[in-house]
C-alpha cells in the first residue's frame, strides 16, 4: 500500500484500511447479535406522524466502532448517526452509519448494512458497505496513486467494476423509497423512472453495492445525511463510477444524490435532475 500522502496523513494507507476493517468487524458483532432476534424493540426518533426507528443494535454498533477508534485513531474526528460529532485533530474524519436500513433490519430483511467512510476534508478516501448476514464487505480505497474496489465475501475476494450503460432507456434504476422525493423532485424522478428499462425500490445501501458490482446502473435519492452517502462516494468512484449531487457537485455531506456506473448515463440523469432548484 502507498501512503495516503503528506501531513496530516502521516499514517500509511494500509493502517487506515486495517482500521476501517476493524470497525466493520466490531459493528458486525453487534448487528448480528440482534438481527432477526425475537423481541427486538425500536424507538422512534421522529416526531408524531413519522417513523424513524433506532434499535439497541444501531447504538451498540456505533459504540463498538467508537471504542475501536478511541484505541487506534484517537486524534481522528467522528461523525456518526447515533452519537454527538467528535472534532478531531488529525484532519481525518470517520463517517459512520451503524445500520443503514434500520427499517429493513427490524423487518428481518437482509439488505441493511453498516457504512464506514474515511474523509480527509477534501475527498473520501475509504468507503465500506458491510453486510455481515450475507457475509459481504464492499470496500473502495482511494489512494494518491490509484484506487482499489473489492468485494470480500465467503467466496473470496474479487475486484469490483461498474458496467457500461450509455442511456437511461437501457438502465436499471434503484431508489430506497419513492416517497423520499418532494416538490419538484417527484417530477424529476418520475421522468427518469418512465424512461428507464427497470426501476426497483427498498434496498437502502445495498443498492450501491450492486452498482459497484456492475449489476445495476443508477441510484437516485434525496434528503440524505452525510452518514447515508459518504461511504458510497469512494466505493463507487474506485469501482469506476461517479457519485454527485443533482447539480453535478460534491454530495458526500448529503442532500440529493445520483450514483451511476457509467459517466454517460450519469450525464443523462443529470440533464433531468438538475432542473430541480
Amino acid at each position: 500500500m502507498t501512503d495516503v500522502g503528506t501531513a496530516p496523513y502521516a499514517a500509511a494507507l494500509s493502517d487506515l484500511v486495517d482500521t476501517a476493517n476493524a470497525l466493520a468487524d466490531a459493528a458486525s458483532v453487534e448487528t448480528l447479535r440482534h438481527f432477526r432476534a425475537n423481541g427486538l424493540n425500536a424507538d422512534n426518533k421522529a416526531g408524531a406522524g413519522d417513523f424513524d426507528p433506532v434499535t439497541i443494535a444501531d447504538r451498540g454498533a456505533e459504540r463498538a466502532m467508537r471504542e475501536v477508534l478511541a484505541i487506534r485513531r484517537p486524534d481522528d474526528g467522528i461523525f456518526g448517526e447515533e452519537e454527538a460529532r467528535t472534532i478531531g485533530r488529525s484532519g481525518l474524519t470517520w463517517v459512520l452509519d451503524p445500520i443503514d436500513g434500520t427499517r429493513a433490519f427490524i423487518s428481518g430483511l437482509p439488505l441493511w448494512g453498516t457504512l464506514i467512510a474515511l474523509d480527509d476534508a477534501t475527498r473520501g478516501r475509504i468507503g465500506i458497505i458491510e453486510q455481515p448476514y450475507l457475509g459481504e464487505r464492499y470496500i473502495g480505497i482511494m489512494g494518491d496513486s490509484g484506487s482499489v474496489a473489492q468485494l470480500i465475501s465467503r467466496a473470496g475476494t474479487h475486484p469490483l467494476r461498474t458496467r457500461a450503460c450509455t442511456d437511461i432507456a437501457s438502465a436499471t434504476v434503484f431508489t430506497t423509497d419513492p416517497f423520499l422525493f418532494t416538490g419538484g423532485e417527484v417530477d424529476a424522478f418520475t421522468d427518469v423512472r418512465e424512461r428507464a428499462r427497470l426501476v426497483r425500490y427498498g434496498t437502502d445501501c445495498y443498492a450501491y453495492g450492486l452498482l459497484a458490482m456492475g449489476q445495476i446502473d443508477l441510484v437516485i435519492e434525496a434528503g440524505l445525511q452525510a452518514y447515508d452517502i459518504a461511504a458510497h462516494v469512494p466505493l463507487i468512484t474506485a469501482a469506476g463510477g461517479i457519485v454527485t449531487d443533482w447539480q453535478g457537485g460534491d454530495c458526500r455531506w448529503g442532500g440529493r444524490t445520483v450514483a451511476a456506473g457509467d459517466p454517460a448515463v450519469h450525464a443523462a440523469a443529470l440533464e433531468i435532475l438538475s432542473r430541480v432548484d
